[in-house]
């Protein structure tokens, strides 16, 4: 199938590994010309020979500096992929009714909500330009009461809004907006030694590995095992892509049915 993504100009936020590296990876197997985006770069981005752009995009103008810096050179920009997100949450935040201070809270918002804000206001004017497209990474926690870490999972719903409601403002203008929300996937976030998920483990005394192991069974997935970022990938491909002119304010889930609703 012929996704029409051949010489598209795309950005990739939060693009340095697990599910940001494999979007890279996804538009440049299609011929599209992308741009990535993240604090530091990585090896593996680096052997993508996609353009990289550093910024923290969690500042208050580290998104427009950005933009503004991977523009420069060619203004055109059809497809905007806001993965930044997740975060660390500090130790002394577990066992907290409210999952931690202000601090936490502000943090996970700046990161998972914030960012996509920002950078979506500043690439908007190319994007109308090009009629594109924006894909926001959301989570499944989003939608599951109880989910941890609360601020997360609180932010991760308010882009979920965010992305609706930008989709009904900006269709007139021909710039679709949609999201993506995985469940536990493959990446640093739940496999790393230092992430989250490692620390919830120390914090209930058991081993890292085999926290990762049973989670697909105690978030309700169905295949028993964690997602493929490239899965996570393939969907963003879609909503981006030309043929898809009907996806408009959609959220779709890459969970394994992990989501219980009908």
């Amino acid at each position: 199938m012929d996704l029409q993504l051949a010489d598209k100009r795309v950005l990739v936020t939060g693009a340095s590994r697990g599910i940001g590296l494999a979007i890279v990876r996804a538009f440049l197997a299609e011929g599209a010309s992308v741009t990535a985006t993240a604090r530091r770069s990585t090896p593996e981005l680096e052997a993508t020979g996609a353009t990289f752009v550093p910024a923290d995009l969690a500042t208050a103008d580290g998104p427009k500096r950005m933009l503004d810096a991977a523009l420069a050179v060619d203004p055109r920009l059809d497809v905007l992929v806001n993965n930044a997100g997740g975060g660390v949450m500090p130790a002394e935040a577990f066992g907290n009714p409210l999952d931690g201070e202000d601090a936490h809270w502000s943090g996970a918002f700046a990161l998972n909500l914030d960012a996509a804000v920002r950078t979506t206001r500043a690439a908007l004017p190319s994007l109308i330009e090009a009629r594109g497209a924006v894909v926001n990474i959301s989570s499944d926690s989003s939608r599951r009461p109880g989910s941890e870490p609360l601020p997360y999972s609180a932010a991760k719903a308010a882009l979920n809004a965010f992305t609706r409601g930008l989709a009904e403002r900006m269709a007139g203008s021909g710039v679709r907006v949609n999201a993506v929300s995985p469940s536990a996937t493959r990446t640093d976030l739940i496999a790393g030694k230092d992430a989250y998920i490692a620390q919830v483990a120390a914090g209930l005394g058991v081993e890292h590995d085999v926290l990762v192991a049973s989670l697909p069974k105690q978030t309700g997935m169905l295949t028993g095992t964690l997602i493929d970022p490239a899965e996570v990938a393939r969907a963003v491909l879609l909503l981006a892509s030309p043929t898809m002119p009907s996806a408009i304010g959609g959220n779709w889930l890459v969970d394994a049915g992990a989501t219980k609703i009908v």
